[in-house]
């Protein structure tokens, strides 16, 4: 635990939302880069973009890629995504948002439908980066 600790280094910006609870905007470790679960923030109103699921998603994937900008890593960094949706009948709005920030080489990934999400928001989308 020690040595982890030693190795970890927390990654907080004012270019993504700030937790809403007891966790990291990110860590880094090593030459990995563990980005929480972001949702449609814009960090500079603080107010949610929820107009649609397509501006929401495009806000979530601009948190993502602060964040991971911040610990000198592109798009083409992220090896892992994790989606989770309050409705997968969003599934294609949400691909097609998605698929234009990957667009060679899309990273691993799930999408999964949940009952609720931070602030009810519609979607939240975490990563994994590796340099």
């Amino acid at each position: 635990m020690h040595k982890i600790t030693q190795l970890k280094k927390v990654i907080q910006i004012p270019g993504a939302p700030a937790p809403i609870g007891p966790y990291s905007q990110a860590i880094l470790v090593n030459d990995t880069l563990y980005v929480s679960g972001q949702i449609p923030v814009d960090p500079a109103s603080g107010q949610l973009v929820d107009e649609t699921i397509e501006a929401s998603t495009d806000q979530v994937m601009k948190n993502i890629l602060a964040l991971v900008n911040e610990a000198g890593m592109t798009v083409e960094n992220i090896v892992k995504c994790s989606i989770f949706l309050k409705d997968l009948g969003n599934f294609d709005r949400v691909n097609e948002i998605y698929a234009s920030y990957f667009r060679s080489l899309p990273p691993a990934r799930e999408t999964v439908q949940v009952a609720r999400l931070p602030k009810d928001v519609d979607i939240e989308i975490s990563c994994v980066a590796v340099k």
